[in-house]
């Protein structure tokens, strides 16, 4: 394929952006080459600026579960944009996606919309240490929740030390409040609990971790740690910023059958457009301002036009729940194809899925945290990018990054991934 024009719009973008990019993970810093610029979507397609055509798996890392310029979230926006873009004010659509978000997913009463994931996360822990009194949280190596700076943790010595700073501008004493543990480990769980006595207002976690690949959490994994909460006084918080409304209508707290105490979302409830929400029962909620002491604020929250969009995806995921069984089957179906070719090839690796995420781990072992994830060869991985790129398959330029299924791509976009695939496997030995 011909990159020509992404090539030198990369370069003009250079001398403007830092890196070129505004946000990491678009500059292909971890498989090598140059970033590829996108000038059209639609459905199970992208059309970059060299007008190349793409089978799409990352969907906006993950919010266009029905496929790009789906028909419903563009009329819905245009409508909406024709009447203002921003107000600062109410809007009775506000009202409308939290009713539906509401009934729609188990355990919470009431939601607060706000502008990113990142944003959520955050508000959610400044809630949950607003409500409990406490300070410390928990969070799992490889999970990511944005970049705030509770967030931006590396691991420390053991499970008894708190972690350091892993980006310049986090300070330490942010670090001392953000305790790490290790994703599908409940000892390791209990022992940093047992630690830090009384001192942590909440664990939060991805409930199928989508930043170091997918990885799906063990069984009793979940049910362990709302025991371990329960037993102590914790919050528990599902960032279901990527399961969200993606995995079931009810997202992992549906999916799995745990509840936790306060959910993050954004991705697939704003559309395509900026939005992020956190929800609890009506007890935790209360506690923000102006009706309790924790406060949030902002001004482009609940903003006409992503709440336009968001209502139009919930909708339509409401109003045919079979799309969760749909592509939960298409995922399945490439898992089986994909797991075919390289097998036949002799490739070492491991395939993660759950629901419509999805994840191929250059490892002949178990991924199931970070450290498994971090051990897999990232070599055959830069590889298979660039390689399933050469045939129009576009894939997360990272290996520590979960693919997304939409119900847009049909049977045949697949069996074209698999083909793909095959042709690829045959360089990676």
């Amino acid at each position: 394929m011909n990159y020509q024009r992404s090539s030198a719009l990369f370069a003009e973008a250079e001398k403007v952006i830092p890196g070129g990019v505004n946000s990491p993970v678009r500059a292909f810093k971890a498989v090598g080459g140059t970033p590829i610029f996108v000038e059209k979507a639609k459905g199970a397609y992208l059309y970059d600026a060299d007008g190349n055509k793409l089978i799409d798996y990352i969907n906006s890392w993950g919010p266009m579960i029905l496929g790009h310029a789906h028909e419903a979230v563009v009329n819905a926006v245009i409508e909406k944009a024709k009447k203002g873009t921003s107000f600062g004010m109410p809007t009775e659509i506000e009202t409308k996606i939290a009713e539906l978000a509401v009934s729609m997913v188990p355990n919470i009463d009431k939601i607060r919309f706000v502008n990113s994931g990142t944003e959520a996360c955050m508000s959610a822990v400044r809630l949950a240490r607003g409500y409990t009194g406490k300070d410390k949280i928990i969070k799992f190596a490889g999970c990511y929740h944005g970049h705030s700076d509770s967030f931006l943790i590396q691991a420390g010595s053991g499970a008894v030390t708190f972690g350091s700073p892993n980006s310049p501008g986090v300070t330490q004493g942010t670090a001392k409040d953000t305790l790490l543990a290790t994703y599908n480990d409940l000892k390791n769980v209990a022992e940093v609990i047992t630690a830090n006595k009384d001192k942590i207002s909440c664990i939060i976690l991805e409930p199928v971790a989508g930043n170091m690949g997918c990885i799906p959490p063990s069984k009793g994994f979940l049910e362990g740690l709302r025991k371990l909460c329960d037993e102590n006084n914790i919050l528990l918080i599902f960032d279901e910023v990527m399961t969200g409304f993606r995995l079931a209508a009810g997202g992992a707290q549906e999916l799995f059958g745990v509840k936790a105490d306060i959910v993050t979302f954004g991705k697939v409830i704003g559309g395509g457009l900026p939005v992020g929400a956190f929800a609890a029962r009506e007890e935790i909620m209360n506690r923000l301002a102006p009706v309790g002491p924790v406060y949030q604020a902002g001004t482009l929250s609940g903003n006409p036009l992503a709440m336009a969009a968001g209502l139009a995806i919930l909708q339509e995921l409401d109003s045919n729940r079979e799309i969760f069984n749909s592509i939960a089957k298409k995922t399945e179906y490439l898992h089986k194809g994909l797991e075919a070719v390289l097998t036949s090839e002799g490739v070492k690796f491991t395939i993660n899925r759950v629901g419509s995420m999805i994840s191929v781990h250059f490892s002949d072992k178990p991924v199931t945290d970070f450290d498994s994830a971090a051990a897999a060869n990232n070599e055959s991985f830069k590889k298979f990018f660039h390689g399933m790129l050469k045939e129009g398959v576009y894939i997360a330029p990272s290996a520590f990054e979960t693919w997304f299924i939409c119900d847009a791509l049909s049977y045949d976009d697949l069996d074209a991934t698999i083909s793909a695939c095959g042709k690829v496997a045959k360089t990676l030995n």
